[in-house]
């Protein structure tokens, strides 16, 4: 909605010295969404004068017509004499006033006029199209003004061409604020002054003489009124006033009659129509339309009507789109020169029509014939259908006045019988709302200036102003009150949780691999939950892998990735990809979230209510109809771990270091990963490992760990070598002991042991640590292993496990016995279980 200051202030007495700024800064403080403020006429500067053309020379020899023109701009110029302007212009004639720009002006843009030769002849100004005046995006030709207009009186002052507009994004629950009526209105309590309000006419009774109406659906229209006003001019036109307040709103002035029923649409908020009586046929009627029905709308369109769109009629059939558009066939007849006579013809005699329509019914009528029209915009938002009588008395008004018309006395109101909106609300509502004390009286007056009635002490019945739909329930007066008083006033607190509430343990645990894994120095990367089936095939997945079962979506956002996601690896690897193929080469990056795996059990879902909240059985039987939703934590790498320099070269990442990513997640839920050797797609089978902890006395498989095997990164794209990483948190954190414990720092010394084991090739190392650590016992500090050596003199089918071993107690230094006693102790379970030997023994 564009609001012209000058048209805004008819209607609220402003301050003198206030400006657009200013009132823009109220209004948002109110709650509207003032966009801009433009400022019309900036850098125009005059003199810019009325003239009167007193001859036309045309000029012969150029590619285009051009005229040189004798102006008479009064006493403007400072001599009285004519000025000559050259111009190529040709909707003029000698005798017409126009507006002159004279030397030393200058037009908006920073266009400075001065006296220079062109065509042969010295232009001495310009004559002035509505688009280099900035009134307009006309420039087909130039200003004709009326002819009682003065030569050399000030053009700028008579084409209002200095003002303000506020241009003000109105929200879908704010229709009022459509109108001038409605911004007045606000702006008139922003500023605690009064509003003149333009819907206070005095407008006569309904009566048996008015033009015949018929009205067959109630619900879709519950009131109409029709006048009527005959004797029009044809040749009158819309004065320079209302041309202007037009074009200002962002409207394109067409006829008299059009131009009076959008300005008073534009000043009420109450869409209208203007029909030309010689054109109807019959009374109107308002109806839903027969399937197949035609209408030729304003827009030279014709239209296939639809069962469900309400139109207005006459005998001959549709004429309306109600609430959207008009016919093409009782349109306002443009003045023409009849070719028998001479005069001018065209509508004399017009039937106005303002009528209430149902918002759901136009808003469905609009998007089905993509028409959208300023009345449809108008109607969908809620129109005050108690000012349907005003604005067309409103309009024979204007009528009357600028078209020498007569308003005939016939009244035409049809009203559906309807009782104004009440809404009960204890006087303290507002308060607890905002948690601020208004007060009664605060409470009453805010209700009170948006048009309220209000009756009650502790408890308010308040009656809703017929212009504001959107008023429903306590909830809706409390934003009012609020909004008025200033949401800037609104204290900021913190609300206060209740005790022994706060993340859970799962939360937490997810948060801490997050930092841990960011630690290590692997960046986050978040991805959408979908996948394609394309990425399965390209992991090598089995036809009854479990990571197939994927659970698709009715309306996916890529017909490419229509499912959710059984796995974090697809987009992990499609994030490396995309920095691989953009210069990164040497990345580790991790991501945390949910997988989506089904089981094929779940019932269906049901539909919840939405009048009530749902109960628990309801609540649960929906959560009984998700899939599985498994939190997961995985990582991915390539390129180098460890750059090359002057140090030396750099290190590539291998599967050890997924592995690694592994443990890093499993100690932040206090875990100890027990890693084999595994098979599983889709990493490389000789590189890939099984991380498994013990829940309740047993092993599970939590995760796997490795390098990926090489179709699998030529499928996809990916750097060879690319290693990945994926663990469930959940049976982690099923494993864990809870929260993480630091570490006792003992102050006494620590014991090393190096020891070499010999065992059979296929016995997996973490086999033997396990061992170790048994028999170890509890004075065993740490244990790594630092060296697997493999040769002739092992024997064949032989491999040698070197262990670091330190020892420490809490409470004392440990005698070189107690050092050997574990020592021999974990070597001897170790070789119990896994026939393990010492080297060199």
């Amino acid at each position: 909605m564009r609001v012209p200051l000058s048209w805004l202030r008819e209607y609220v007495d402003l301050p003198a010295g206030e400006t657009g700024r200013d009132v823009q800064a109220k209004l948002v403080a109110a709650g509207l969404e003032v966009e801009t403020v433009e400022q019309l006429g900036a850098g125009l500067k005059g003199p810019l004068v009325v003239g009167q053309v007193l001859a036309i020379e045309e000029l012969e020899g150029f590619k285009k017509p051009i005229r040189y023109c004798q102006v008479d701009v009064g006493r403007a110029n400072g001599t009285g004499e004519p000025q000559n302007i050259v111009c190529g212009a040709r909707n003029f004639r000698v005798g017409d006033k126009v507006v002159v720009v004279l030397p030393g002006a200058e037009l908006p843009g920073g266009f400075a006029i001065s006296a220079r030769k062109t065509y042969g002849k010295v232009s001495e100004g310009m004559i002035c199209s509505a688009s280099e005046l900035g009134m307009s995006d006309d420039h087909d030709g130039i200003i004709v003004l009326p002819p009682e207009h003065e030569a050399g009186s000030d053009a700028i002052e008579l084409l209002e061409l200095v003002d303000e507009v506020l241009d003000i994004a109105v929200t879908p629950d704010r229709g009022y604020c459509l109108s001038m009526r409605g911004i007045a209105r606000e702006t008139a309590i922003a500023y605690e002054l009064p509003l003149r309000d333009p819907a206070l006419l005095d407008v006569p009774a309904p009566n048996s003489h008015g033009y015949p109406v018929k009205v067959a659906d109630p619900i879709g229209c519950d009131r109409f009124t029709a006048r009527t006003v005959t004797g029009l001019d044809p040749e009158a036109h819309s004065p320079i006033w209302l041309q202007r307040r037009l074009q200002k709103a962002g409207m394109r002035p067409v006829s008299l009659a059009v131009d009076i029923t959008n300005y008073v649409m534009l000043e009420l908020g109450q869409p209208l129509h203007a029909y030309d009586r010689s054109r109807v046929n019959g009374a109107i009627g308002v109806r839903r339309a027969e399937p197949g029905e035609k209408l030729t709308t304003l827009d030279g369109t014709q239209r296939v009507l639809d069962g469900e769109d309400l139109v207005i009629t006459d005998e001959s059939g549709p004429i309306g789109l109600a609430g959207v558009m008009g016919g093409a066939n009782t349109e306002i007849a443009d003045a023409t020169a009849d070719p028998g006579t001479g005069q001018m013809v065209g509508t004399t005699e017009v039937v106005i029509e303002a009528a209430h329509f149902a918002p759901v019914s136009v808003a469905r009528t609009a998007r089905r014939h993509k028409l959208s029209s300023e009345a449809s915009r108008r109607f969908e938002r809620g129109v005050d259908p108690q000012a349907a009588s005003a604005a067309a008395q409103r309009t024979v008004d204007l009528l009357v006045l600028l078209a020498g018309g007569t308003a005939e006395v016939g009244v035409t109101e049809i009203i559906a019988p309807s009782a104004p909106h009440t809404i009960t609300l204890p006087a303290d509502h507002p308060d607890k709302v905002a948690g601020v004390h208004y007060g009664r009286e605060t409470v009453v007056r805010r209700l009170q200036q948006i048009g309220c009635d209000v009756y009650g002490a502790d408890d308010l019945t308040v009656t809703v102003p017929s212009w504001r739909p959107d008023l429903t329930d306590p909830n809706d007066l409390a934003e009012e009150v609020i909004r008025l008083e200033g949401y800037e006033n609104l204290p900021s607190t913190l609300p206060l949780p209740p005790a022994g509430r706060g993340l859970t343990e799962r939360q937490r645990l997810h948060r801490r691999v997050g930092r841990a894994l960011a630690g290590a120095g692997y960046v986050e990367a978040l991805n959408y939950p979908f996948i394609g089936e394309e990425v399965l095939d390209q992991f090598g997945l089995a036809a009854d892998d479990p990571r197939r079962d994927v659970v698709r979506l009715v309306n996916p956002l890529s017909d490419a990735e229509p499912a959710l996601r059984t796995t974090l690896l697809p987009g992990l690897l499609g994030a490396l990809r995309r920095n691989h193929g953009r210069g990164e080469h040497d990345l580790a990056l991790f991501e945390t979230g949910l997988v989506f795996r089904a089981t094929g059990d779940e019932p269906p879902a049901a539909v919840l209510p939405v009048d009530r909240r749902p109960t628990d059985e309801q609540i649960a039987a929906l959560d009984a109809a998700l899939p599985h939703q498994p939190r997961r934590a995985a990582a991915v790498l390539a390129g180098d771990r460890e750059q090359a320099g002057w140090w030396g070269q750099g290190t590539p990442v291998s599967w050890a270091d997924a592995v690694e990513a592994g443990r890093i997640v499993a100690r932040e839920a206090g875990v100890e990963l027990i890693v084999r050797q595994d098979q599983q797609d889709p990493w490389h089978p000789g590189r890939c490992a099984a991380l498994l902890a013990v829940v309740d006395g047993e092993e599970i498989l939590v995760g796997n760990a490795g390098e990926l095997h090489p179709r699998v990164t030529k499928a996809l794209g990916l750097p060879e070598r690319t290693c990945a990483m994926e663990i469930e948190l959940d049976r982690l954190e099923r494993a864990g002991t809870g929260r993480v414990e630091a570490p006792h720092v003992s102050t006494f010394p620590v014991a090393t042991q190096d020891i070499a084991l010999v065992v059979g090739a296929s016995v997996p190392a973490a086999e033997v640590e396990t061992a170790l650590r048994e028999g170890a016992g509890e004075l065993l500090e740490s244990l790594r292993l630092f060296d697997v050596f493999t040769g002739e003199q092992l024997g064949e089918g032989k491999k040698s496990l070197a262990y670091a071993l330190r020892f420490r107690a809490p409470d004392r230094t440990l005698t070189a016995e107690e050092i050997a006693a574990s020592r021999d102790a974990a070597v001897a379970v170790a070789a119990d279980r896994t026939g393990a030997t010492l080297r060199g023994a």
